[in-house]
C-alpha cells in the first residue's frame, strides 16, 4: 500500500496517526503483518551524518534510502504501508513489479489536496521543497489523479482517492 500525494498533503501525518508513529523513528516500524515506512525514518537515520551537507546533496541520498527500504521489504515478501510522493511513475512500476514477484500487487491511497493547501502543509511542518520541485510534482500529480478518478492507475491493482477531510477521518487500513 503506497500513500501518495503532493509534498505537504498529509501522508506522514496520516501514517503517524494510524500507526502511532512519533516522527523520530529511524527505521521501518512493524505494525502487525506489515511494515510502516515513512520517508522521515530515512531522514532521521541520516540526520547526524549529513547535517553539514546542503539539502540539495542530502535529499537524493535520503530518497534513495527510503525507496531502497520499501523495495527491500517488498522483495522479502513483506506487506508494506509506505509514504511516497507518487509522482514518479517509474517508482510505481518498480514497486508493482517487485510485488508481483511475490504474488502481490500495489494499492494506492492518493491524498488529494489543492497545491495551496499542500504548500501550506510544507511550511507548517518546516520542510519546504523548492518552488521548482513543487511545480514539477504538481505537473506529475494531476495526470495521476485524473487516471485514479477514471478508475485505474496502471500498474496499481487498486486505487483510493481521499480528500484531506476524508483522510483525517480514516481510522484503519486493513489487509486481506
Amino acid at each position: 500500500m503506497l500513500v501518495a500525494g503532493l509534498p505537504g498533503a498529509g501522508k506522514s501525518t496520516l501514517l503517524n496517526r494510524l500507526y502511532g508513529l512519533r516522527g523520530d523513528e529511524i527505521a521501518p516500524v512493524p505494525a502487525g503483518d506489515v511494515l510502516v515506512i515513512d520517508s522521515g525514518q530515512a531522514r532521521n537515520w541520516w540526520a547526524r551524518r549529513l547535517r553539514p551537507l546542503p539539502a540539495v546533496l542530502r535529499t537524493p541520498l535520503i530518497h534513495t534510502t527510503h525507496v531502497w527500504r520499501i523495495g527491500r521489504a517488498v522483495l522479502r515478501g513483506r506487506g508494506v504501508v509506505a509514504h511516497t510522493r507518487g509522482t514518479w511513475p517509474h517508482i510505481l512500476y518498480l514497486f508493482a513489479w517487485m510485488a508481483r514477484l511475490h504474488g502481490g500487487g500495489v494499492h494506492l491511497i492518493l491524498i488529494d489536496v489543492d497545491p495551496e493547501t499542500a504548500r501550506a502543509g510544507q511550511f507548517a511542518r518546516g520542510r519546504v521543497v523548492t518552488r521548482t520541485t513543487f511545480q514539477r510534482h504538481c505537473r506529475r500529480w494531476r495526470p495521476l489523479l485524473d487516471s485514479a478518478r477514471g478508475g485505474a492507475v496502471p500498474p496499481a491493482a487498486g486505487v483510493t482517492v481521499l480528500d484531506r477531510n476524508t483522510a483525517d477521518k480514516l481510522q484503519v487500513i486493513r489487509f486481506h
